[in-house]
């Protein structure tokens, strides 16, 4: 059973709970740059970034966010030596042992988007367990996007669509935007409505291209590893503040 109190976003943020976004996003940067800054070997900066975690999923769910997707491990970080790839899948298998029982205690279930191809055995078998054990939490979902590439998505939907029309259960006229999203591998999850940034880089580098079409995005210069609540409830305090039109004329948000 559930044992983290859940916050009130209006006592917590002074927003009213229908300002806070439904799904966030995250791309985790500046953990390289982090250690770099203290002096300390590239790993240590991930292991800075990978105990950050547990406070922004933690606060995210018990705020009552519907969706939390950090941007873990891309497809082009396989190009990274071998030594600091070898760290970070081991560093996976530690997080999801050591932070089974919080996911439990939030009522967040566990799922992952991206190729499972190439990842280590060890690191499978701990998502599978830690997904198996919280498939029934009714809390927020905590998507790991590891060894991810939203163009590599956007290749496995256009075969799995292929591979339907091949078969006669699709007929090309037939395709729509649904068509595509349900083919992607967050089916069944909520567009991003916020995008948030670390580290002030200004590109999205290939996460969740479809799905952030109407997404508001936020860039901070603060660097992963010091990404604290504050920080989290600052990119929502802006986000209430937005007015998503999404093409239609201005309004005024009220917050």
């Amino acid at each position: 059973m559930p044992t983290a109190e859940p916050l009130d976003p209006q006592s917590e943020l002074g927003i009213p709970r229908e300002r806070l976004p439904r799904h966030v996003a995250i791309i985790m940067d500046g953990n390289g740059r982090w250690a770099k800054k203290r002096g300390l070997p590239r790993v240590k900066g991930h292991e800075a970034g990978a105990e950050n975690v547990r406070e922004i999923v933690t606060h995210s769910a018990r705020l009552g966010i519907g969706c939390l997707t950090l941007y873990s491990f891309s497809t082009e970080n396989w190009n990274r030596p071998v030594d600091e790839i070898s760290h970070l899948m081991n560093l996976y298998v530690r997080y999801l042992i050591k932070e089974r029982q919080e996911i439990m205690d939030n009522d967040i279930r566990l799922v992952q988007i991206g190729r499972r191809a190439g990842l280590p055995e060890e690191v499978l078998r701990e998502l599978d367990e830690t997904a198996l054990l919280s498939r029934n939490n009714a809390g927020m979902t905590l998507c790991l996007a590891l060894n991810y590439s939203s163009r590599v998505e956007l290749t496995d939907a256009v075969q799995s669509i292929a591979r339907r029309i091949l078969a006669g259960e699709l007929q090309p006229g037939r395709i729509d935007e649904a068509t595509i999203s349900d083919s992607l591998y967050t089916a069944g999850l909520p567009d991003p409505d916020l995008l948030i940034r670390t580290a002030g880089e200004m590109r999205v580098s290939n996460f969740l291209l479809w799905q952030i079409s109407y997404a508001e995005l936020y860039v901070t210069d603060t660097l992963w590893p010091d990404f604290r609540r504050s920080n989290l409830n600052a990119a929502f305090a802006a986000y209430a503040q937005r007015d998503r039109r999404f093409g239609r004329v201005a309004s005024t948000p009220s917050v």
